[in-house]
């Protein structure tokens, strides 16, 4: 019995370091290592076969100024990230109750008309899509599939690990399991994903001349947005932080941003 439970948690943990080992991550941008499990190839086709499925379950503006200012600051930003299989597609979405966009790997970017009154202008929407293809330039997409692939593998080795124990005890510790691995381990790392998007989209913004210091500007009028709709929830149980937060920090790359910014315009 003991050498039938001793086998498939020491397979595991040899799997997990091996994972580990051979997955590594660094972005470019920033110099962060990350574990990343999927190849530029498989997220590409994962994102998609995601963004086709959005596509045709959602309704598309037909709009003209929308989708024209929304292919020319998509191209124009774009147009300074490096991302090997992009296939950059930008396309609104007509949810004028989702202020919101997205990004799925491979280059696919939605925008969804309930973030336009925010962003205003073509500066404003250039800081949501900085924001949005430094997701996928990062690889967040594919770093957050590996990290909830090797939580669920956790989770199957806990399993095995208590296959001997009452049920009530197996319950209670996948649900400890779940809940500690979500606040402690998925949520921070999502938030950290945020800033680190935040940080590089202020980057590409300036590099495609657009003036780095309308991220502060859209950041308040989302904070007021935000505060008029009253649905926050605390940082801590938020995939995001909070505005204030990402204000704080893009003050702080503000010199950073600037100089490029004046590099590229001149």
């Amino acid at each position: 019995m003991i050498r039938r439970l001793f086998f498939p948690r020491r397979l595991l943990g040899v799997l997990l370091l091996a994972l580990g080992l051979a997955a590594c991550y660094t972005n470019p941008e920033t110099g962060r290592r990350a574990l990343v499990l999927f190849s530029p190839e498989e997220e590409a086709a994962l994102g998609l076969q995601a963004f086709t499925e959005i596509k045709n379950e959602t309704p598309i503006s037909t709009d003209p100024e929308e989708n024209a200012q929304t292919q020319r600051v998509g191209q124009k930003v774009s147009s300074v990230v490096e991302l090997p299989h992009a296939e950059w597609e930008f396309v609104v979405f007509d949810k004028d109750d989702t202020p919101n966009a997205f990004c799925l790997p491979g280059g696919k970017v939605g925008i969804y008309t309930g973030i336009l009154p925010i962003t205003q202008n073509d500066n404003g929407l250039a800081v949501v899509m900085g924001h949005e293809v430094a997701h996928a330039a990062a690889r967040h997409g594919g770093e957050r599939m590996s990290h909830q692939l090797m939580v669920a593998l956790g989770g199957i080795g806990l399993a095995v690990a208590l296959r001997e124990k009452p049920k009530e005890t197996q319950a209670l510790a996948l649900i400890a399991y779940g809940v500690t691995t979500t606040v402690g381990h998925i949520l921070p790392h999502s938030r950290r994903q945020e800033l680190e998007a935040d940080y590089m989209g202020l980057k590409f913004m300036a590099k495609a001349g657009y003036d780095p210091r309308g991220s502060v500007d859209f950041w308040r009028r989302f904070k007021a947005y935000g505060d008029k709709q009253g649905d926050r929830v605390p940082e801590f149980l938020s995939t995001h932080p909070l505005d204030e937060r990402r204000i704080r920090e893009l003050e702080k790359r503000m010199p950073e941003a600037l100089k490029i910014y004046h590099e590229t315009v001149g």
